[in-house]
């Protein structure tokens, strides 16, 4: 992780009053499999919201009816709002990877009838937040030789895969997002190789978040169940075949009983190599000499299999440039970066204006 004196931004209003600015702060975490939505006050700063619900993404026909069923059920009003969506933000305008929603800033304003919506990469959200999360949200992989305001990467399995990177300009660190979780997927060795054909024949093109995701470890799965890895346990597997979501079975039972569900385990342990490996690759392509960080909601529940090197010689598996990689500190990130990461965004474009 960075230094103390180097993981603050600017002050720019976090858990300090912004009087006058707004009143309530709607801010949101809209993900594939899941939404998190709390109110937040100005003088209450990103980590203390007044209220807060989880909902289950799918259920709704959009975001705004489900803004309207959260404020009802809270008794609540707000005047602003700062959305996080899984998917590119372009002109104020997303169309979700994972939900079939079409968002746009304005029209979101005008339906629920707010002063301002805005509307950010979740990635991006997760980056804004990384530079000031703090030592207890952080479970450190690897300790490196941080570069001070070196280039930060930010990887992110969850339903798919979220990458993005922040650079300095500066006075402060600037985030980026990307899409690079759609880039092709590349087999680190003989059985990955053979995932990959097993997959282009599903899908086509087999990008990383097809493997390196919640949404991918089922096809982690699928691949070794039916290349004769292991015997399917047949009490699992009528679980599985009852499920709308296969992947948490498949995480709970890899993680507690990984003898008793050989599949289950060894789906995870690829799952962790290949983040490994995209991991250094994006640190490589972005030079994160200040930091690597892990988040979304995968690692965390796989926090255990990132240790004794599982995650760590994919990442710095990179012929010449080893070194470099050995020295990048690497992060996992355990708090709420996304929801924490819209609600600073919120307020500090108010701060600002």
């Amino acid at each position: 992780m960075l230094p103390d004196d180097e993981l603050a931004l600017p002050d720019r209003g976090d858990d300090a009053t912004i009087a006058g600015v707004c009143g309530m702060l709607i801010a949101g975490d809209i993900g594939g499999t899941k939404t998190l939505l709390a109110l937040f006050a100005p003088d209450g700063g990103a980590r203390a919201p007044v209220v807060e619900k989880e909902y289950h993404s799918a259920s709704y026909a959009h975001l705004r009816d489900m803004v309207r069923e959260f404020l009802a059920e809270t008794g609540r009003s707000a005047e602003v709002a700062c959305f996080d969506v899984a998917g590119p933000v372009v002109s104020g305008r997303a169309r979700l990877t994972n939900l079939p929603w079409v968002l746009d800033e304005e029209g979101l304003r005008s339906d629920l009838g707010l002063r301002r919506v805005m509307l950010l990469n979740d990635l991006k959200a997760i980056a804004y937040a990384v530079p000031r999360l703090r030592p207890d949200e952080l479970h450190v992989l690897n300790s490196g030789r941080p570069e001070p305001h070196g280039p930060l990467a930010v990887i992110a399995p969850g339903t798919g895969l979220g990458e993005a990177f922040l650079i300095w300009n500066g006075s402060e660190y600037i985030a980026c997002s990307s899409e690079g979780g759609h880039a092709d997927f590349a087999p680190g060795d003989a059985r990955q190789a053979e995932l990959w054909r097993y997959l282009s024949r599903r899908y086509g093109h087999v990008a990383y978040e097809r493997v390196c995701s919640g949404s991918g470890i089922p096809n982690i799965y699928d691949f070794l169940r039916e290349a004769g890895e292991a015997a399917e346990v047949p009490g699992f597997a009528a679980q599985l075949a009852a499920a709308k979501d296969r992947t948490p079975l498949i995480v709970q039972a890899g993680m507690t009983d990984p003898q008793g569900n050989p599949l289950c385990a060894a789906a995870i342990d690829i799952f962790v190599s290949v983040l490994g490996a995209e991991a250094g690759n994006m640190a490589l392509k972005v030079m994160a000499t200040g930091g690597v960080y892990l988040a979304g909601g995968m690692p965390p529940r796989v926090l255990d299999r990132l240790g004794e090197g599982r995650f760590m010689r994919p990442f710095t598996g990179k012929g010449r440039l080893t070194p470099v990689l050995e020295a990048m500190p690497v992060n996992v990130v355990l708090a709420r970066a996304a929801l924490i990461g819209a609600a600073l965004y919120g307020l500090d474009r108010f701060r600002e204006a």
